[in-house]
């Protein structure tokens, strides 16, 4: 494969600031698990899709700040801000692992720390 695990993680997150959320899964195993440190597992792709129905009201904006690849795995820092219910918008700092399985991305262990707007 040409692609990089890099842009094929740049490449998911651009469709999901465009809202396209299919086309994000699209880059993601059927058995993908996310961890949300302190939180909650996600196990398989429509555990995924049902959390992003609730979590992503509207497309959150992204700051990357940092990717860092090496082997199977990229990580990348940066900020993230959803909007809630309510319609106010959250802030968030977070450090996502990734681990990818035949240029897809298969794992994600995440901490996120909400900010108060740094």
């Amino acid at each position: 494969m040409s692609e990089t695990n890099i842009e094929i993680l740049e490449k998911a997150n651009a469709a999901i600031t465009e809202g396209n959320y299919e086309g994000f899964l699209a880059y993601c195993t059927d058995d993908t698990e996310w961890t949300f440190v302190g939180d909650i597992t996600l196990k398989g792709k429509e555990a995924v899709r049902k959390w992003m129905a609730s979590a992503y009201l509207e497309p959150p904006t992204f700051m990357v700040e940092k990717l860092i690849s090496g082997g199977d795995f990229v990580t990348a820092l940066g900020k993230i801000s959803l909007k809630d219910e309510s319609g106010k918008v959250a802030d968030y700092s977070y450090c996502d692992v990734w681990r990818f399985s035949d240029g897809k991305m298969a794992e994600l262990k995440a901490f996120v720390i909400k900010t108060e707007g740094e």
